[in-house]
């Protein structure tokens, strides 16, 4: 449909069914565009949304967060929104300017737990741009999706503990490509880096921003770039929780950092 000039929309239920159809998507959708040129349709107006991660209790086949996956793949935009008003701004965005496929991933959680008046009219966000959430001049965090929140409970209580320091959040929004400037300059400024995300920690999103903030700002560094995440195991029912970063972990590693 997108060949022919068609804009769909598609919706996978769950982020864990994805894989049977990742041969059409990795060797079709996302190699379409540079195989055929500018004369190979319109498959920018594809768009593959998807319910992703934990809610506390989907076990092996309803909890997983396979967005590293997608960010390996040329081709693709991999958009993770945090709340009701930046899932429309970033899906319109998706739909009507991006000459790219699309993979929207829509944390489940946040269906239910994030709540805001989301504005009728039409408007879009930028795909390429992170937003800084609240400044700080100690410490970047950098984030996505259903973290950002258990990020900002752990922010308030260390600068509720620790007067004077204050934590600068980032979301990253769009995690490939990612806006590499903003939080260059964020880490640059701060000296320091933590990156949070849901997904299992090894070969996962926060090793590229890691690995990027080490490469161009490893002089302005006063402590390593850490990285709180998922453990390295399927999810267990009854343990989904014990695997997921939380409050508690957050701010353990934020105390840890500062304390370098």
């Amino acid at each position: 449909m997108a060949a022919e000039g068609m804009k769909p929309v598609v919706e996978i239920q769950f982020a864990d069914y994805v894989f049977p159809a990742f041969d059409q998507i990795i060797n079709e959708a996302s190699k379409f565009r540079f195989r055929e040129g500018e004369t190979g349709g319109n498959l920018g107006g594809l768009v593959i949304r998807m319910p992703c991660g934990g809610v506390g209790h989907g076990a092996l086949y309803h909890s997983q967060s396979p967005e590293s996956l997608f960010c390996h793949v040329p081709g693709f935009r991999v958009i993770v929104p945090r709340s009701p008003t930046q899932a429309k701004g970033l899906l319109l965005s998706a739909i009507l300017e991006s000459k790219d496929p699309v993979i929207f991933m829509e944390p489940k959680i946040l269906y239910r737990a994030a709540a805001e008046q989301v504005p009728n009219e039409a408007y879009t966000l930028p795909l390429d741009k992170a937003e800084i959430i609240k400044s700080g001049a100690d410490l970047t965090i950098v984030s996505y999706g259903r973290p950002l929140y258990t990020c900002m409970a752990a922010i308030e209580a260390v600068e509720k503990e620790q007067s004077g320091t204050t934590v600068e959040l980032i979301d990253l929004r769009a995690i490939y490509p990612w806006d590499r400037p903003t939080v260059l300059a964020s880490a640059r400024k701060t000296g320091r880096a933590m990156v949070v995300h849901e997904s299992m920690v090894n070969f996962g999103v926060g090793a590229e921003v890691a690995a990027t903030i080490q490469e161009h700002e490893f002089l302005h560094l006063q402590a390593p770039v850490r990285r709180i995440a998922g453990w390295s195991t399927h999810t267990g029912l009854v343990n989904e929780k014990m695997i997921l970063p939380d409050v508690a972990r957050i701010y353990d590693g934020i105390r840890q950092i500062l304390e370098y």
